[in-house]
């Protein structure tokens, strides 16, 4: 057996100091400590408290995240509405400014993207005061942020009056609205400067689909006979006119007196 006073006396030269700095998975968190070594011997270890490269603990995070996947962020609606809202325009205009976000994408970029934001943050629990909407956001070129809303509105406004909220989280775009909030409105709505159609998924009164249609004209004209007659029978308090062209959409039972 070698005591440590013989280490040190006779291996003096080839002992040296190491700053560890890993993520630990048991613990989500990066843990910096000072380690006297000979070789890949540790003769003796401390935690580092205050003393640790800021650089390196973030790279460190970074890597955590990386292990543990993009499900650890504190990702809101509204961040996952503006991806998919980017990949829609991706898929509309390939060519055009607009980031990738997707998950593999994400990952790959983590230290471009989320690293220089990560400031003083060295475990799990402080990645939820990250905002990840203006995150992302800053992704975007000053062209591409001033177009976004205009190309991919998150709203539209409907005959009612109601601001309905419009999904992009399939292949394209939808606006789930009530049917008696469009009486009035012979065309469907579109969006990407009048290039893209919204997928219409009319609803009963109850927010059930009853017709899926991007010809809201041809709607009018031909299937709403029947789903009146449908939705009359099942809602009979509700207004079912018989002209939805002259109707008074509304967001109610029947339109206010």
């Amino acid at each position: 057996p070698l005591s440590t006073a013989d280490l040190e006396e006779h291996f003096a030269d080839q002992i040296h100091l190491v700053d560890s700095i890993t993520w630990d998975n048991r613990e989500e968190a990066v843990l910096a400590r000072r380690q006297r070594r000979l070789g890949e011997l540790v003769l003796k270890e401390e935690r580092l408290i205050g003393e640790a490269n800021p650089a390196a603990v973030t790279a460190a995070l970074i890597e955590g995240i990386r292990q543990l996947g993009l499900h650890i962020l504190p990702w809101s609606r509204e961040a996952e509405e503006f991806r998919q809202r980017i990949a829609f325009l991706r898929r509309l205009d390939g060519k055009a400014c607009w980031p990738d976000l997707s998950d593999p994408a994400l990952i790959a970029g983590l230290e471009d993207w989320l690293a220089p934001f990560c400031d003083g943050a060295s475990r799990r629990g402080h990645l939820a005061r990250l905002d990840l909407l203006a995150i992302l956001r800053a992704q975007l070129d000053w062209t591409c942020a001033k177009a976004l809303d205009e190309l991919a509105p998150t709203h539209v406004d409907v005959p009612s009056g109601s601001r309905v909220r419009i999904d992009y989280g399939g292949e394209e775009p939808v606006l789930a609205v009530r049917l008696q909030e469009m009486f009035g409105l012979a065309t469907t709505p579109r969006i990407a400067r009048g290039t893209v159609p919204l997928l219409l998924h009319l609803l009963s009164p109850a927010r059930r689909p009853v017709q899926v249609t991007r010809d809201l004209a041809s709607f009018w004209a031909h299937a709403y006979k029947q789903v009146k007659a449908d939705l009359k029978g099942q809602y009979p308090k509700h207004h079912w006119p018989d002209d939805p062209m002259q109707a008074e959409p509304t967001a109610r039972a029947k339109p206010r007196k």
